[in-house]
């Protein structure tokens, strides 16, 4: 499903003219997505979450122009509507969504999670909910490499993967879904800490970044004085939903 993304965990694609008369189609529908939102910023007002904010076709296509499959190591699958991730300068700000923790995590480790694998309950029991197939990142807009970019940590997708699998075994793969997951993932998140590189990646329109499904990753904050348009870093990603937690797991 997933060709050459190599031991790394990631891929950066072009840039190619391809994904960048994406991007511009895209570009002024986010803007008004954005400007119509009714959704709340998060991080004291830095975050705009936008899951599903993007209208895009069930094919990616944007208006007149198709998304740009021939650019990517994909097959085309249906796709959602794109999340409309948005950051602003100042990223993150203290808020009352998040204890003194939760945000000092996100300065320290930026806020550096596993897709997919949910809260769930009131014990917050993380549960794979969402299997996809990939995440891939279309930046829309340009802005400097500072401006709270994308992190991965290189590598960490086979230590989850290890750990994943160890916890799934014994149990039926009809029932993966909803088993607590919470031990194995933060074992294996901290040594991912321990043993992989962080890689910050700045991207710009015309480019794509296609993360393996089980690589750990997040967002640094905004460095000081770094620059961007008046809407914030924009980035539309996508993440095709898998047809079970199994496949989510056997798949390369």
């Amino acid at each position: 499903m997933v060709a050459g993304i190599g031991p790394a965990g990631w891929r950066r694609i072009g840039p190619d003219p391809r994904i960048a008369a994406w991007a511009a189609a895209a570009l002024p529908v986010a803007r008004a997505a954005l400007a119509a939102s009714a959704e709340p910023w998060r991080c004291g007002g830095t975050w705009f979450v936008g899951v599903d904010a993007l209208p895009n076709g069930p094919d990616g296509r944007m208006g007149e122009t198709a998304f740009p499959w021939g650019a990517l190591p994909l097959e085309p699958l249906p796709l959602h509507r794109a999340q409309l991730s948005t950051v602003r300068p100042g990223y993150p700000q203290p808020s009352a969504e998040e204890d003194a923790a939760a945000w000092g995590f996100r300065l320290r480790r930026d806020a550096a999670h596993l897709d997919g694998l949910l809260p769930v309950g009131p014990r917050r029991q993380r549960m794979v909910k969402e299997p996809h197939g990939w995440i891939l990142g279309l930046p829309l807009n340009a802005c400097a490499p500072g401006a709270a970019p994308l992190v991965v940590w290189e590598g960490s997708h086979e230590i989850v993967r290890r750990a994943l699998a160890a916890a799934f075994s014994g149990h039926p793969p009809e029932g993966w879904g909803d088993l607590d997951l919470t031990a194995a993932y933060k074992a294996a998140r901290a040594e991912v800490f321990r043993r992989c590189p962080r890689v910050e990646l700045p991207s710009a329109p015309g480019q794509a970044v296609l993360l393996h499904r089980h690589l750990i990753h997040g967002v640094a904050p905004w460095a000081e004085e770094e620059e961007a348009p008046e809407e914030g870093r924009m980035v539309a990603y996508f993440r095709p939903l898998l047809g079970s937690v199994a496949e989510w797991m056997r798949l390369p």
